[in-house]
């Protein structure tokens, strides 16, 4: 059995953020459990940007703030433990794993749990119809198209409006397949106002509010669904059902908090499995402590890596028998949801994401919270730019791919273009991450570096 002051299990931006802060608190020995053979969690899949905006002041893609959060914690002295797979904890802190080396029991002063969350399935919400294949999660989606480099299909429909879905209908997009409709079932997108803005309205893709797939067709591959239109009460409209031939349905119909562990030593958990805590972060058992998505899903990863942060401080302060740090919940899901506000942009140059309007009367933008939100407006009536972010594969390595993004964003209206482009391009694997793998020249003449942002 092995000691140490502060154990972490879980290695998303939470878990490396709690140990990086345990560490500088004065922990001497803080050991990290992940499952996975790699820590960053969910941002290893998550190639998009928007990553960083309030903790590293940078636009980043979630491979990039996953190795930035990874060397911080390495450079303070944690030790990541991956293919960890955490299957008991016990009311005094005992933990026990499994690896390829076996059983491996930990005890430790203070616990904290990030062990994140999970996506809601087809069983969940109980879709009528068959079984066959072709039906997605979109992190399973997400997983499979930017790490396996499998396409899941052409012709896509996608059920609920939550940020990774909204960000999936771009990526099918970018990749040249169809996104043929997302259906929702409430009045409004349950998404970011940004994604909805940037992912959904600029390609053109429809998206149906009161609306649900009401069955599933086909026998042993997906054939079409049904979609049908909701009244107010939530109940289907007779006569409104319409078939969609498609090849792939994608849920993206909420996260529920992972706790397994947690539940082994009987903590206690809310009614949406949620870990309770109290204001330190602390869980029924003293010394345990969680943070993140397991204990309240969150919008950002910053939000998540803050929250770690503190959980560790308090673990080192549990141990000194300090007073602990009190979470502030205001802050943690303040960015704007649903439809973007008519006639205004959605400005993405930090996470409040104002919606600014050009006033005619005063000549002026209205609706901006500082000065940075101006100059985007400016930009998006005069020239709207975005940063592509896709993969390409690595020669002789059929199912290897490696994240790319473009170093300086590219005009709207090219970029399609780019990403067909980008879709005959591979590299080879020694790239290593940033260095420039294709260069586009623009419209304008100018020419665009496309970086790697993973890499040997």
């Amino acid at each position: 059995m092995r000691r140490c002051d502060v154990l972490i299990v879980g290695g998303g931006p939470g878990g490396l953020a709690a140990a990086c802060a345990a560490k500088k608190s004065g922990a001497e020995t803080v050991i990290l459990l992940e499952r996975d053979s790699q820590a960053g969690g969910i941002l290893n899949q998550c190639i998009h940007d928007g990553f960083g905006l309030i903790r590293y002041q940078q636009v980043l893609t979630g491979p990039e703030y996953a190795d930035r959060a990874i060397k911080e914690a390495e450079d303070m002295g944690v030790e990541i433990l991956t293919s960890r797979h955490v299957v008991k904890m016990s009311a005094d802190r005992r933990v026990t794993s499994y690896s390829s080396e076996g059983i491996e029991e930990y005890d430790a002063k203070a616990v904290i749990l990030a062990t994140g969350c999970r996506e809601r399935t087809r069983g969940n919400i109980s879709i009528p119809g068959s079984r066959p294949a072709g039906v997605f999660t979109a992190g399973v989606a997400q997983n499979l198209m930017n790490l396996h480099n499998i396409m899941i299909g052409r012709r896509i429909v996608i059920l609920g409006s939550g940020d990774i879905g909204l960000i999936m209908a771009r990526r099918f997009t970018l990749e040249g397949a169809k996104v043929l409709a997302i259906a929702e079932i409430m009045p409004e997108p349950t998404g970011l106002a940004r994604n909805v803005s940037q992912c959904v309205s600029e390609f053109g893709i429809p998206l149906y509010v009161r609306t649900t797939v009401s069955d599933i067709i086909g026998k042993r591959k997906l054939e079409a669904v049904e979609l049908s239109d909701l009244d107010e009460r939530g109940k289907i409209v007779p006569g409104s059902a319409r078939r969609v031939e498609c090849d792939a349905l994608v849920l993206s119909v909420g996260l529920i908090p992972e706790n397994e562990v947690a539940q082994t030593a009987n903590i206690r958990l809310l009614s949406n499995h949620a870990v309770d805590t109290d204001k330190h972060l602390q869980t029924c058992i003293e010394g345990v402590f969680s943070c993140g998505n397991c204990r309240r899903v969150m919008d950002l990863a910053d939000y998540v890596s803050e929250q770690g942060e503190m959980a560790g401080r308090n673990a080192v302060r549990f141990l000194k028998g300090d007073p602990m740090e009190v979470w502030d919940e205001e802050k943690s899901n303040c960015m704007k949801k649903g439809f973007p506000e008519r006639d205004t942009i959605t400005c993405t140059v930090c996470p409040n994401g104002c919606q600014i309007k050009w006033d005619e009367n005063s000549r002026s933008y209205l609706g901006n919270a500082c000065p940075r939100g101006m100059v985007f407006a400016e930009q998006e009536r005069s020239d709207p730019k975005r940063n592509v972010t896709t993969t390409v594969p690595v020669k002789g390595e059929r199912q290897s791919l490696r994240p790319v993004r473009t170093k300086t964003p590219v005009s709207r209206d090219e970029v399609l273009q780019l990403a067909e482009k980008l879709r005959t391009i591979s590299i080879l694997p020694s790239v290593k991450s940033g260095e420039t793998v294709f260069t586009y020249r623009s419209r304008a003449g100018e020419d665009i570096s496309v970086i790697t942002t993973a890499g040997q």
